[in-house]
């Protein structure tokens, strides 16, 4: 298996979580299915708490952006005035929440509102973050050898803790200097990268991104981030071109820091 080369100035690394660290299966099959099996349930157990109220109001706000831009049909709006009935309201979140997810969006609104909702079922122990055996070996030898290491992701980033927290291999929080995830920017910006590498304190040169999707990949490269692009079973089919252009690895073990071999 070939070997690919950290570059010999790189300070960090800066991982993608689905198709990256996770498999794409985790989030299709257990996360995103347990929202729409317990939404409903959820929202009438915690609706006159205060942080569901602010979710809400978070969905509200993207409500108005999306119809100000034509994104979205009136069927997908939430009232504005105060319901009286409660029953109804949450019926208009729901529809609303299924609807941003069927289409894959990635507003802060929803992923705030996913994010809240895992914690509860993690805590219970009703779901366990999935990683793959490559990865937790590969951070710790990574931070061995002096790089830091930090996740951006479309998910919050509390769903982000919630899934290394509460992970198959135990709670591996310690493993990361960072967190960033779309309050930074989308994924598909250089100027998010730019803004990460700020947060840093690095210039971008110093950063390695892995991610599955090329066309982050290749935002991250305009920045100036280095970049390696990662295939695991499932993810999607790269093109010839693509595979030509980038780095390529199918497990962090071949990322080896230049003359540690």
């Amino acid at each position: 298996m070939a070997t690919v080369s950290i570059p010999e100035n790189t300070t960090a690394l800066l991982l993608d979580i689905e198709g990256t660290t996770t498999p794409i299966t985790f989030v299709k099959d257990i996360l995103f299915p347990y929202i729409k099996d317990n939404l409903e349930e959820y929202l009438s157990a915690h609706w006159e708490e205060d942080e569901c109220k602010q979710d809400v109001h978070l969905l509200k706000k993207q409500v108005e952006e999306d119809l100000r831009l034509h994104r979205a049909c009136a069927q997908h709006s939430l009232d504005q005035s105060g319901h009286t009935d409660e029953e109804k309201a949450i019926r208009e979140v729901v529809d609303n929440v299924l609807w941003q997810m069927a289409s894959d969006r990635k507003t802060t609104a929803l992923k705030q509102l996913q994010g809240h909702m895992w914690r509860v079922a993690y805590a219970a122990g009703r779901i366990k973050g999935e990683v793959y055996q490559d990865v937790v070996p590969s951070i710790r030898r990574w931070r061995r050898q002096g790089l830091k290491v930090y996740i951006y992701s479309s998910g919050s980033v509390e769903a982000q803790k919630l899934l290394f927290g509460y992970s198959v291999e135990g709670d591996v929080l310690d493993l990361f200097n960072g967190h960033f995830d779309t309050n930074i920017g989308t994924k598909v910006e250089s100027k998010s990268y730019e803004r990460i590498a700020e947060r840093m304190g690095c210039p971008p040169e110093e950063i390695m991104f892995l991610t599955d999707v090329t066309r982050e990949a290749k935002a991250a490269e305009d920045a100036g981030v280095n970049v390696a692009v990662v295939v695991r079973p499932g993810n999607m089919e790269l093109t010839e071109e693509e595979r030509s252009h980038y780095n390529l690895i199918t497990t962090f073990s071949q990322l080896e820091v230049t003359g540690s071999a």
